[in-house]
């Protein structure tokens, strides 16, 4: 009953935004009473906190499984960073990201969300940089890798407002190639 409630809060994150979804709503959906999700979430900070912590989980789950179905060798570089690219351009993404607006004037929610940001900031770093091959204490690495998390975060942000696919497998495939060229000057 508790991942129903948990799974039902994500997607009414994705489809309504934070401020359009209500506890009333997520029992709704996840079909269960609205006593029983009192029970577990007696208010709407805490159920969109456990949902916070959920997603954190999924988020890395996701992306780390998607990391490590890539084959080795020549195009490393641009699988990386077009699995990147879809991961912060993903449903779980955009509820996260609801998540991050509606914190940035909540001090309740903040206090969540933060901590929780910044071990998936930490561990979405250390998996890119183990993805990618990155030796870290080279000049300038730690750099690229940052700069392709911001790109990848930044277009997932737009691609909320407007899809525009082709034009984002282009900067990504482009970026790719590029930090194949920077990478390579570092090892």
């Amino acid at each position: 009953m508790r991942l129903r409630l948990l799974e039902a809060t994500v997607e009414l994150l994705v489809e309504r935004g934070f401020s359009g979804t209500s506890t009333t709503l997520v029992s709704e959906r996840a079909g269960v009473s609205r006593g029983a999700q009192l029970h577990h979430f007696p208010t709407k900070n805490d159920l969109v906190v456990a949902a916070v912590e959920h997603l954190t989980e999924l988020r890395g789950l996701e992306l780390e499984q998607a990391l490590g179905r890539l084959p080795r060798g020549r195009g490393r570089t641009q699988a990386v960073v077009r699995v990147l690219g879809d991961h912060f351009s993903s449903p779980v993404f955009v509820a996260a990201l609801e998540l991050w607006v509606a914190a940035r004037t909540d001090e309740l929610l903040l206090a969540a969300v933060a901590p929780l940001e910044q071990r998936v900031g930490r561990e979405t770093h250390r998996l890119t940089v183990e993805a990618l091959g990155v030796d870290e204490s080279r000049p300038g690495s730690r750099e690229l890798v940052q700069a392709t998390l911001d790109l990848v975060r930044g277009l997932g942000l737009a691609d909320t407002i407007t899809d525009d696919a082709r034009r984002r497998a282009r900067i990504l495939d482009h970026w790719a190639a590029v930090l194949d060229r920077e990478l390579e000057a570092t090892r």
